[in-house]
């Protein structure tokens, strides 16, 4: 298990971690903070140039995943981690990344009143021998407010139980972190479980277009990016089969016919991940009545729009973009198409 601890900084994460540690029977602390100190020893200069914030490189969320659960795997019992977490893509990608490795997330926030937030981050003790320290570190505190503020309201005090730290000291405030895990009331994380993939895998997504002719975009829970209704196909399934499944899964509607087939695509490994077969239906047009009766049942996703294909290449990753630029194209003609790596292959 972990017991994630966010807020902004200088909330007293891991002066509060320090103290949970005691406090939680067979629990190691892991600050994420070390894995980006790594990074300029590991990456070029160029590279990390290119980023104000290490975690914008999609290398240290991976190896945040890949640590934490080698770190369970060593020690097992609880890892506490003190990290700010402000955008809800990074969220969705570690999180989801830890769910599909079986490691339950117990999320809470400490939020401390901002008045108190700002003297708090007047007064942080600044390491002597970092140069500029004292206006590098405070002032990026100060700077990252304002998004902790726009999380808040937006996403992250639903996400994780949130803990005012206003009036209390660390271990108060690991006392207060201590029960709520033991009671349950910071219970694990609703996400959907999706095992990492170990080889090649087959994947069916269904498009479906209300009265206007845009296209049905799912926010899935358990990773960054907009996705098409769909999922992996199971074992002794048909791809088609497959994407009506996950459609009545993933929206409540449920698809009278079989879908016809717009787009077949090869996607090439890429690592860490290993590719495989893409497969895009034609769902139809969805009536008025149908297109307001979209349910998202279940853990795995948070919400839902149409789109047109312009508002598509804003929130879709470039892989999936073009996956469904030439499945638009495919159902103009009235043609499947057959692509490797999202271009169209043969006549």
């Amino acid at each position: 298990m972990i017991v994630w601890i966010n807020g902004a900084f200088g909330a007293g994460k891991t002066t509060a971690a320090r103290e949970l540690i005691e406090l939680i029977p067979n629990s190691t602390l892991f600050d994420p903070e070390v894995i980006g100190g790594a990074l300029p020893q590991l990456l070029p200069a160029k590279h990390l140039a290119e980023v104000t914030d290490f975690q914008d490189l999609p290398i240290w969320r991976r190896l945040v995943v890949d640590t934490a659960a080698a770190l369970l795997a060593e020690v097992g019992g609880v890892l506490v981690v003190p990290m700010t977490l402000l955008r809800q893509e990074y969220r969705d990608e570690i999180f989801g990344g830890l769910a599909s490795r079986r490691i339950p997330v117990r999320h809470v926030l400490l939020a401390p009143d901002e008045t108190i937030l700002r003297e708090r981050i007047s007064r942080r003790e600044v390491p002597p021998d970092l140069p500029d320290g004292e206006l590098r570190v405070r002032q990026w505190s100060f700077d990252h407010i304002e998004p902790y503020r726009a999380a808040l309201g937006d996403w992250l005090a639903a996400d994780a139980l949130r803990v005012d730290t206003s009036f209390l000291t660390p271990y108060e405030t690991a006392e207060h972190i201590a029960d709520a895990v033991r009671t349950g009331a910071a219970a694990a994380c609703d996400i959907v479980q999706t095992p990492q993939p170990t080889a090649e895998t087959l994947a069916a997504g269904v498009l479906l277009f209300d009265e206007q002719d845009r296209v049905l975009l799912v926010d899935p829970t358990y990773k960054a990016g907009w996705e098409f209704p769909g999922g992996v196909v199971e074992p002794g399934e048909a791809p088609a089969c497959a994407g009506v499944r996950e459609v009545a899964e993933e929206t409540g509607i449920q698809l009278c016919k079989v879908p016809r087939l717009l787009v077949a695509d090869w996607e090439p490994p890429t690592p860490p991940g290993y590719g495989g077969m893409r497969f895009l239906f034609d769902g139809g047009v969805l009536d008025g009545a149908d297109a307001h009766r979209v349910l998202l049942p279940g853990p795995e996703l948070r919400g839902f729009r149409f789109v047109t294909e312009d508002e598509a290449a804003r929130l879709l990753p470039p892989v999936r973009y073009e996956r469904l630029r030439w499945a638009l194209r495919a159902r103009e003609r009235g043609q499947a198409l057959y692509l490797e790596a999202g271009e169209p292959v043969g006549d």
